[in-house]
């Protein structure tokens, strides 16, 4: 892809150019959304290995991990020795037209290839340099930034899965999600700024950080009032009924959120008193009473199908579902329109995740697949006028 059509290209940030050495998932999440609202970006990997996920299986799709493509799309592979001057050398060059530079490097690694913000915003004053770490810079630069230690560490685990069940991590690395956004949300205001004044600035978040904000009603508790929540299984510390119940054949969750939704629950379970009922008039008392209240609901929900009780309820007014698996899932998506997985390029017989992001105007593209380690290094450094040296026996820095 040369400049022209980069620069040319109808995505809300095309014209963005984005250096990026993040590796496994937060760093590559956030530079996935970014690549698909149209910004150029030049993934660049160790020589030989490439980033970890490369290996992340199975499953496999010809031979690459389905976690590597789930979080590669629309991005150029350039391998670079960083140990090397060669690929330092053509690494500064590439972040010398970047408009943003993205690293989650332990904290000091760049630094010790040259490539850290002071050195290279001396160089580019309009560089948005963005550092994803796992606890900081200060006193947690020593820890590894690892999705489930931060889970663990972070409290997550402690407010998930059943009472005194040990902590649960989420079934999936979702704090390195929560942090690939914020990281994304504080690249862009970095740029609207630029659009102002002219200067770039360094962005920095950290897993341990994205998720303590993440954890939001959970944390506001203990912050504002002392309270340290407790995991509680399918249950919400502050709703009721807001849970999983047992229907004739399989799960259904209930989310009632409001008095209103409370009665009309009532009503269609054939408990047309129990809404004026003092223990469960209110949520408040629904939750002060959740025992009593869940002993008298269980048996009703029990007669009739989870499917029977979504159409019935939903239409009426009161939130419930079924416990999908993925499956599932994608299938209720499709049913819907939303459009949820998409080609990895025009013509590939494989699918990855649909960005969510829906801009009518300027709406995410999906034009390539995700690279094959090193597939532009050849043309890139072409671009950049350098000539690509032999084989090379170094890698970059353990992380």
């Amino acid at each position: 892809m040369t400049d022209e059509q980069r620069h040319t290209d109808t995505g809300a940030l095309a014209g963005i150019v984005v250096a990026d050495f993040g590796r496994v998932l937060a760093g590559p999440y956030m530079t996935m959304l970014l690549a698909d609202l149209g910004a150029d970006v030049i993934k660049i990997e160790r020589p030989g290995t490439g980033d970890d996920t490369r290996a992340w299986g199975p499953p496999f799709v010809d031979g690459e991990a389905t976690y590597f493509l789930g979080v590669n799309r629309n991005k150029r592979s350039v391998a670079l020795d960083l140990t090397e001057p060669h690929g330092r050398e053509a690494a500064r060059a590439i972040v010398a037209r970047a408009d943003v530079l993205v690293e989650n490097f332990r904290p000091g690694t760049m630094e010790k290839l040259g490539l850290g913000y002071e050195e290279l915003s001396a160089l580019h004053p309009g560089l948005v340099y963005c550092s994803v770490t796992g606890f900081g810079t200060d006193g947690g630069a020593h820890l590894p930034g690892y999705d489930l230690l931060v889970q663990a560490m972070g409290g997550l685990m402690s407010v998930t899965g059943e009472p005194d069940g040990g902590g649960t991590k989420a079934g999936v690395a979702l704090v390195d999600v929560i942090t690939g956004l914020h990281a994304g949300m504080g690249v862009l205001a970095a740029l609207r700024h630029r659009e102002r004044t002219g200067r770039g600035q360094k962005v920095e978040v950290s897993l341990l950080g994205s998720l303590l904000s993440a954890l939001t009603n959970q944390a506001s508790a203990y912050v504002g009032a002392g309270v340290v929540p407790r995991a509680m299984g399918n249950r919400h510390p502050s709703i009721a009924p807001y849970e999983v119940f047992a229907a004739a054949d399989r799960p259904l969750v209930l989310a009632v959120g409001n008095d209103r939704q409370f009665r009309t629950l009532c009503a269609r379970l054939g408990l047309p008193g129990l809404a004026d009922d003092p223990r469960f008039a209110t949520n408040t008392g629904r939750v002060a009473h959740r025992d009593e209240l869940v002993a008298v609901l269980s048996g009703p929900l029990r007669g009739r199908t989870a499917d029977a009780w979504f159409e019935e309820l939903t239409a009426a007014g009161v939130p419930c579902g079924p416990i999908n698996d993925l499956a599932a899932a994608f299938g209720l998506a499709d049913r819907l329109g939303l459009g949820a997985r998409v080609p990895v390029a025009e013509g590939a017989a494989a699918e990855t995740v649909a960005s969510p992001i829906g801009l009518r105007g300027t709406p995410a593209a999906y034009r390539s697949a995700p690279p094959r380690l090193g597939e532009h290094t050849e043309a890139l450094l072409a671009e950049l006028g350098l000539a690509e040296p032999g084989p090379e026996a170094g890698e970059a820095p353990a992380t």
